[in-house]
């Protein structure tokens, strides 16, 4: 006979037998920022680089799913069994809309892709994963990114053990020769440089864009290097002044260009549907040529199988809708965008005139849109300073030092305008600015 026990006390479990990603300050960052918003949902928050709401009604997802269902069985000939099992089954892996897609990027961006070409993903997040783990084969394999960067893609490398090394940013985005340089460092230190990431247009985190002389002057670099250069341009509608400029995919013509693309900030971000444009072709040890994107695919089956079939159809309807032409279906976003960043960038003037920015040693960027500006200020911006200003001063703000892998950004803060109402930025920087001034002055706490 048994004697039953207590149960025994769970043992925890190691995080040092954890995979060594997991004690990566890079993923720490965006958990601790969500738990400050969660804790001071009163405070005024630059910190999200969310998109407006805009006009979004719930209606709207029925709609949309009602216009790809029309266009499948009216354009297409699909029969109501066939639009049945798409909507409601497992489907092709890399993807439904693939072809929508193609024909919306061609329209928009005049970027030629076959729709073979097109991985549909599940945001852009799930891109960035295909791509560098069919990439980066090797252990001295390296990516080059702009420092500061976007800590989805140094989040991404690091679970994947992939090795990174940064490229200071100027205010106009990557200097294409230190890119080179960067390439060439890392060659005789015995890696093998594989591609760089790139925000070109508007970059999270500084705002900074690439002019057209350097995007060109990238792309021969690259040629020249042997690099493959990862794009990802989710701001690049967003312009605030002058006129947009041609992404690289456009500009590319030696195939050296993956367009990492996504819906979040242009369409529905709920739908989480974003994709890749991988033509470069692959040729294997028979000699047999297949798509990086056939590759991709491969991957994909093994992570999220395929991309939601019903969240593919609402964005499938939606680029229906607009006659896969977004940049115009984007024009009341691209006017509240320019309205918000117009309203941070003459709340700060306001209160912050020339003379107070010298006294004080406040300066900021003045980016030609998107979402994103960074303040440089003369003392430490890192997370102890947000909770105060969080607490004490009611505003939150984004610590540019999660975003460096070269250890700047300590004294600089990232706001963010796309969220918040141009009431509502404006009394968010009255705070900042009451918290900047306590801060130089001592008096914040």
């Amino acid at each position: 006979m048994v004697t039953p026990t207590a149960p025994p006390t769970p043992a925890p479990l190691s995080l040092a037998e954890l995979h060594t990603s997991l004690s990566d300050p890079v993923l720490d960052a965006m958990n601790f920022l969500n738990e400050v918003v969660a804790r001071f949902p009163d405070a005024i928050s630059f910190a999200p680089g969310r998109p407006t709401e805009g006009t979004f009604e719930p209606e709207d997802l029925a709609r949309h799913l009602q216009s790809y269902t029309t266009y499948l069985q009216q354009e297409l000939g699909w029969s109501r069994d066939q639009t049945r099992t798409l909507l409601f089954q497992y489907g092709r892996t890399n993807g439904v809309i693939h072809e929508l897609i193609a024909r919306t990027v061609a329209n928009d961006e005049g970027i030629e892709v076959p729709p073979e070409a097109v991985v549909v993903t599940t945001g852009c997040q799930e891109a960035m994963l295909l791509t560098l783990r069919a990439l980066f084969a090797r252990p001295e394999d390296t990516l080059l990114v702009s420092s500061p960067c976007y800590v989805g893609i140094t989040g991404v490398a690091r679970l994947l053990g992939i090795q990174v090394r940064p490229v200071p940013e100027g205010p106009d985005g990557p200097d294409p020769l230190a890119v080179q340089a960067a390439a060439r460092a890392a060659k005789q230190a015995g890696q093998r440089p594989r591609a760089f990431y790139v925000v070109p247009d508007f970059a999270n985190p500084s705002g900074a864009s690439m002019s057209r002389a350097a995007r060109e002057l990238l792309l021969a670099v690259a040629e020249e290097e042997e690099l493959l250069v990862l794009e990802d341009d989710p701001y690049g509608f967003f312009v605030r002044t002058g006129e947009a400029r041609p992404t690289l995919k456009a500009l590319d013509r030696g195939r050296r260009v993956v367009h990492l693309g996504s819906f979040a900030k242009t369409a529905l971000p709920g739908a989480r549907v974003g994709y890749v444009l991988a033509d470069q072709e692959v040729v294997g040890p028979e000699g047999g040529r297949t798509l990086l994107a056939d590759e991709l695919s491969k991957i994909k089956s093994m992570t999220t199988v395929n991309t939601s079939a019903v969240s593919q159809a609402v964005i499938g309807g939606l680029l229906v809708e607009s006659g896969c032409r977004l940049r115009e279906a984007n024009s009341a976003a691209v006017a509240h965008y320019r309205t918000t960043m117009d309203t941070l960038l003459d709340a700060l003037e306001r209160h912050f005139p020339a003379e107070r920015q010298a006294e004080l040693g406040v300066s900021w960027n003045r980016p030609d849109g998107g979402f994103f500006l960074v303040v440089d200020v003369p003392f430490a911006a890192d997370h102890k300073a947000l909770e105060l200003s969080a607490r004490a001063f009611g505003v939150l703000w984004t610590p540019m030092r999660d975003f460096h892998l070269d250890g700047g950004g300590t004294r600089q803060l990232r706001l963010s305008c796309s969220s918040q109402s141009p009431e509502a930025i404006t009394e968010g920087i009255a705070r900042l600015a009451a918290f900047i001034t306590a801060q130089i002055t001592g008096t914040a706490a």
